[in-house]
């Protein structure tokens, strides 16, 4: 008679592969360096600042933003002057349309700063490169 059939169990064969041993934790997480041309959320804020502020203070708002923060920051060094050309390229078409620019402009600065908070290097459908 079987061993199985009169009621005993017997443990299940032992395979020949060694025991591996026990999943390790990963490392824990460390603060990696902020990678280079990374934009980080002060960047976006300045960024979004210098179109933002062209709406009340005109060229003065970005001039001052981007003349204090274009050595720290690629992002906001692209998104000063940028936002001073543009500023500069309606203010030109405003005193030729009678402040109709205006209007548009002000739409645009706004895109501009929406898109500056996402960190999108955002460039404006019509701007003369005065500042490279």
């Amino acid at each position: 008679m079987d061993a199985n059939q009169n009621g005993s169990q017997q443990p299940p064969p032992q395979s020949d592969q060694t025991a591996s041993p026990p999943p390790q934790s990963p490392p824990p997480p460390q603060s990696a360096p902020t990678p280079v041309g990374a934009v980080t959320a002060d960047d976006r804020t300045n960024g979004m600042l210098c179109h933002l502020l062209s709406i009340p203070l005109g060229f003065l708002g970005p001039l001052i933003i981007w003349l204090m923060k274009k050595d720290q920051s690629k992002f906001v060094d692209d998104q000063g002057k940028e936002a001073l050309n543009f500023v500069i390229t309606v203010m030109i078409a405003s005193f030729l349309t009678c402040g109709i620019a205006s209007l548009v402009g002000i739409v645009f600065l706004i895109i501009g700063a929406i898109e500056a908070n996402k960190g999108v290097w955002y460039r404006y459908p019509f701007s003369i490169r005065f500042i490279k």
